[in-house]
């Protein structure tokens, strides 16, 4: 009898070692992202519990092959708007395309801004805390194939507690929580008094609270959030519309959730000597993403005036290689 206990206890303890492996992996993941989740619910409305363990599912914890060469980790495909990079996968069908960022989490980001599609306009109408009713949701809209998709969503949302997360959405979360410049955010006036405007000085202040300043290729710029366009962007930051749409080769565009507005001019020569382009994507993203001014791009490559979106795959150099610069 008492080598029978020792012999379930021995099983018990191996079982329980093994578990603790695999949790490590889960949790890591989700003390490194449930901020990043916790923002996104609340830019965008999506429950943080969703967010986790869909990235979860659908990444392995971030140790999946489309995440870790593709920076994917939620297994997001390519449609006919993708702009950016793509990487071949075999999924439900073989050489399947799917969408490749430059970090996770511009997929995090991807992801929130995805599920504004009108596809998943019915998820909104459910409660951030009901995370049942939009696990079944997301997959009676199609978010995956699998048929089992919404019950290994609510058992790794119960399994991890991140249902927990959704009770933090009531007070500010992510790199909005900690106050981190000087910007003078003031209260609202009581009915019936005068509001004083903001400054040139604090409406700047407060646009960059809302707008991170990311940088690349030695140039700084925001996202384009809901709402924002060219002109009010440029008032907010006390320059010319104008000016603004020459940074960003924008004249007669209009600007759209996602874009990178930047602050100033972009650079004549790439980081990369040369990305590559594919059916569908417009030069002027390829420019944008790669901080590049158009003008310069069409005459290194010597590319028709009139090409706007590329309709084969091409090797594009963004900067001049050592036998060009030999001739």
């Amino acid at each position: 009898m008492r080598k029978r206990l020792l012999l379930v206890l021995a099983l018990s303890l191996s079982m329980f070692g093994h578990a603790q492996i695999q949790n490590q992996a889960y949790l890591e993941y989700i003390e490194q992202w449930k901020d990043v989740a916790l923002q996104n619910q609340k830019d965008y409305g999506i429950p943080a519990s969703i967010i986790m363990a869909q990235a979860l599912l659908e990444s392995g914890a971030g140790r999946s092959e489309l995440a870790v060469k593709a920076k994917n980790h939620f297994g997001i495909k390519c449609t006919s708007e993708w702009m950016g990079g793509v990487y071949y996968y075999d999924d439900d069908r073989k050489h399947e395309c799917f969408r490749q960022y430059r970090d996770a989490a511009e997929s995090f980001k991807d992801h929130a801004l995805f599920l504004q599609r009108p596809r998943y306009a019915t998820c909104f109408e459910i409660a951030v805390e009901d995370y049942e009713g939009w696990a079944r949701r997301l997959k009676e809209c199609g978010y995956a194939t699998d048929p089992n998709y919404a019950p290994k969503l609510i058992k790794i949302i119960e399994d991890y507690g991140l249902d927990r997360l959704a009770v933090r959405s009531a007070a500010p979360v992510g790199p909005s929580s900690t106050v981190r410049s000087s910007a003078t955010v003031r209260p609202a006036a009581p009915i019936g008094e005068i509001v004083v405007p903001l400054t040139a000085k604090e409406e700047k202040e407060q646009f960059f609270l809302n707008h991170p300043k990311k940088r690349f290729n030695g140039v700084s710029y925001v996202d384009a959030r809901e709402g924002d366009t060219y002109a009010n962007v440029a008032f907010r930051l006390n320059v010319r519309e104008r000016e603004l749409r020459e940074h960003n080769d924008a004249l007669g565009r209009e600007l759209k959730v996602g874009d990178r507005i930047y602050l100033g001019a972009k650079k004549t020569t790439g980081a990369n000597v040369y990305v590559w382009s594919f059916p569908g994507l417009s030069l002027w993203q390829l420019c944008q993403e790669e901080a590049v001014q158009m003008e310069a791009v069409r005459k290194l490559n010597e590319l028709d005036p009139r090409v706007q979106t590329f309709t084969s795959r091409q090797r594009i150099y963004l900067r001049k290689t050592k036998d060009d610069e030999k001739r």
